[in-house]
């Protein structure tokens, strides 16, 4: 008598998911969504190249998925991602893919906007990129943050996150206050977790950070610059070399995502 494997009642919803993000231009709106707003599906076609009637379907898809949700104001209709989970989700797929085929950029925009996104970005909502991953590392070094057991703030963390002024939701159950999240461009891991938003929060409040135009990257301002230095003893030189990975530097052997 031949025995079978019993039937995984968990296979056809992974299936489903894997089928949703296997399509190219729903996996590209999934990672612009990755900036933590929302966004119109005119704004997200023309960002993907496709037609908004194309990208209609295509979102459509996606929050009947339970990827995103949609938001009516007014008459306009806004996309964004479900929750965090989804978005650590998205951000560790990119990252175990990781960079492939180096497909060089074909306009000085692109050029830019990948040395951008390289440089610092909003995963959602925390820092990613060179600045976030600059931040983690020095938060690390000063014994802010422990990652030799899992990524957990320390009393000097909290004590530091405390003399900055930005408040940490430290009784929720719901979300833990730091952990980790491998870092697609980096391939190092950055700060999440509350304790990540809420630094995001403070340094794009507070002035250090600025966003680039209208997607999820972002640059230290002058004012930045100085704060990181002071606070995490950070050197502007570190968050403006060029891009590497691999052993390799380039701007242009960035993914091509954006």
């Amino acid at each position: 008598m031949t025995r079978t494997t019993p039937h995984d009642p968990a296979a056809p919803r992974l299936a489903a998911l894997a089928a949703l993000l296997a399509d190219e231009t729903r996996a590209s709106f999934c990672l612009a969504l990755l900036d933590g707003r929302a966004w119109t599906a005119g704004e997200l076609a023309r960002g993907a190249g496709v037609a908004a009637s194309t990208a209609s379907e295509h979102l459509g898809k996606l929050v009947a998925g339970g990827l995103l949700v949609e938001e009516r104001r007014g008459r306009h209709r806004y996309v964004r991602l479900a929750d965090g989970r989804t978005a650590q989700l998205v951000e560790e797929l990119a990252a175990h893919a990781g960079p492939g085929t180096r497909t060089p950029p074909r306009t000085l925009r692109e050029t830019g906007l990948r040395h951008a996104l390289a440089r610092g970005r909003t995963c959602y909502d925390h820092l990613a990129g060179r600045l976030g991953t600059g931040i983690t590392e020095a938060m690390t070094g000063r014994g802010l943050l422990r990652q030799d057991t899992g990524f957990a703030l320390t009393d000097d963390g909290l004590a530091w996150f405390a003399a900055l002024g930005v408040p940490l939701d430290t009784a929720s159950r719901r979300r833990p206050l730091a952990r980790d999240c491998l870092d697609w461009t980096e391939r190092r891991p950055h700060l999440a977790g509350s304790a990540g938003a809420a630094l995001c929060r403070h340094v794009l409040d507070a002035g250090w950070c600025e966003r680039v135009g209208t997607g999820r990257a972002v640059r230290a301002t002058p004012a930045g610059l100085i704060a990181l230095r002071r606070h995490l003893g950070i050197e502007p030189a570190a968050l403006d070399a060029d891009w590497q990975f691999g052993g390799h530097r380039s701007v242009t052997g960035l993914p091509s995502w954006s």
